[in-house]
């Protein structure tokens, strides 16, 4: 058997293969580096003509665009017809956001002045203090006002006792009348007696005569006694309104001495404190010399009055929600709901005054903040909305190129309704169907003809 050579290389492995010659011939390893690394070679190569088409794209396309637009100006300049992107108006969403500013207020906020003079003896709270409703906050020092209650109650003591002697003398008066008349009964029997006497001759006439004075006499004092008790009767009245009017002086005194003691009138939070102890405090709201206590809130429930644009208000009634967005806390959204509006329009601004209101259980809104209304609208009415650069001002007012059939510039006066930046309500003027120019130049008159190109426009919604 003929001996088989290996042929290799130092430092690489080899695998024998047979040949013509009998011969075993050698792979090296260079030869299965290259075939592992093919994949890689084939993404470069790849990569390589990617950027190659991207480049030629980058230079043909816009190479194309001006032939293009030189092809138009050219044909323009030849024709005389101008060539303008166009645009149609579409509907906006059937749901649509509104938001409007306003100051959060709370649904309580008062200030307290005190209803009696004096000097504040002490202060039991301060600001950021949340208090309870007729919890005491500060006591008022007024010597004069407890002097004057002593005063009316001593005189109501004269009162009443002067009304007892009124009640005797009418109880005496009453008796005196009982004897008067019984006095009155007995000499009128016993001058009947001695008239019918002296008829019968048994008496003189002199005696009749006496008998029957004694009986005018006795009948006078029954008069007299039956005034007494009249007159002890209007001073009884008199003693009792007198007593009433003590009453009354005494309670209204006990009333100012009541608030002596100052008390919250609803539950919530001190927002301002005016005084400290030994200030003087002198009694009012009204008049330059009166001072102000304290300012109490009530933010467990905060309000929101904000002003509604009248192409709103059939969108907004009470009852409907809202949402309450303020900047420092954008990652909340706080519920809201219409409480009520004016019902009637602000005759400058033609908006309509409304009251929203928002629980505020964890405090994190506070009165005074500036805060947003958003709400969620259920258009009646779906408006149009044009694109803002397809409007034109003229001294007319606010108008619309339109294209019509025949090719030709009309310009359409419209209404605007809200803008929106980019785009425009269209109230009026525009029925939907029409090709809008898009930044009508000085070029673009009534009556020209022009070559429409329809721009990407925004879907209908």
């Amino acid at each position: 058997m003929a001996p088989q050579h290996n042929q290799s290389s130092t430092g690489q492995s080899s695998t024998g293969q047979p040949n013509g010659n009998g011969y075993s011939t050698t792979t090296t390893g260079t030869t299965l580096a290259m075939t592992h690394d093919a994949p890689r070679f084939r993404m470069a190569m790849l990569g390589f003509g990617a950027v190659l088409a991207t480049l030629l794209i980058v230079g043909i396309v816009p190479r194309l665009q001006r032939g293009a637009e030189i092809n138009a100006s050219a044909k323009e300049a030849k024709t005389g017809v101008l060539t303008v992107n166009t645009i149609r108006p579409h509907r906006a969403n059937a749901k649509a956001d509104l938001t409007l500013p306003g100051s959060i207020q709370a649904i309580q906020d008062t200030t307290i002045y005190a209803r009696t003079n004096g000097y504040l003896s002490r202060r039991l709270v301060d600001i950021g203090d949340r208090v309870e409703a007729g919890q005491l906050l500060a006591e008022i020092d007024s010597p004069e006002v407890d002097q004057e209650l002593e005063q009316a109650r001593a005189a109501l003591a004269q009162t009443r006792s002067a009304y007892m002697q009124t009640l005797a003398n009418l109880e005496q008066a009453r008796s005196q009348l009982s004897q008067a008349q019984a006095n009155s009964n007995f000499a009128q029997v016993s001058s009947q007696r001695w008239n019918v006497l002296q008829k019968e001759g048994a008496v003189a006439r002199q005696d009749y005569d006496e008998k029957q004075s004694a009986a005018d006499a006795n009948k006078a004092n029954v008069k007299v006694a039956q005034a007494t008790i009249n007159a002890n009767q209007s001073n009884v009245q008199s003693a009792e309104a007198n007593i009433k009017a003590s009453e009354a002086n005494v309670r209204r005194l006990e009333a100012m001495q009541a608030f002596k003691q100052i008390t919250a009138p609803f539950s919530g939070v001190i927002t301002a404190r005016n005084v400290e102890a030994g200030a003087l405090i002198t009694a009012g709201s009204g008049g330059s010399n009166a001072v102000w206590l304290y300012k109490i809130a009530q933010p467990n429930t905060l309000r929101i009055y904000i002003d509604l644009p009248q192409n709103y208000v059939t969108s907004i009634r009470p009852g409907q929600t809202a949402n309450v967005l303020v900047r420092e806390l954008p990652k909340q959204v706080f519920a809201g709901r219409v409480t009520r509006t004016a019902s009637a329009l602000d005759a400058n601004a033609h908006t309509l005054h409304t009251e929203v209101q928002v629980s505020n259980p964890g405090l994190k809104l506070l009165p005074g903040m500036y805060a947003q209304v958003q709400f969620v609208l259920n258009q009646a009415t779906i408006p149009l909305m044009v694109s803002a650069n397809a409007l034109v001002t003229k001294a007319d007012g606010t108008m619309v190129a339109v294209v019509g059939a025949d090719q030709k510039i009309h310009y359409q006066k419209v209404t605007l309704g809200r803008d929106y930046g980019s785009e425009v309500e269209v109230a009026a003027g525009l029925d939907g169907n029409e090709q809008l120019v898009v930044n009508p130049t000085d070029e673009i008159v009534e009556g020209a003809r022009v070559n429409p190109v329809p721009a990407k426009a925004k879907p209908d919604a």
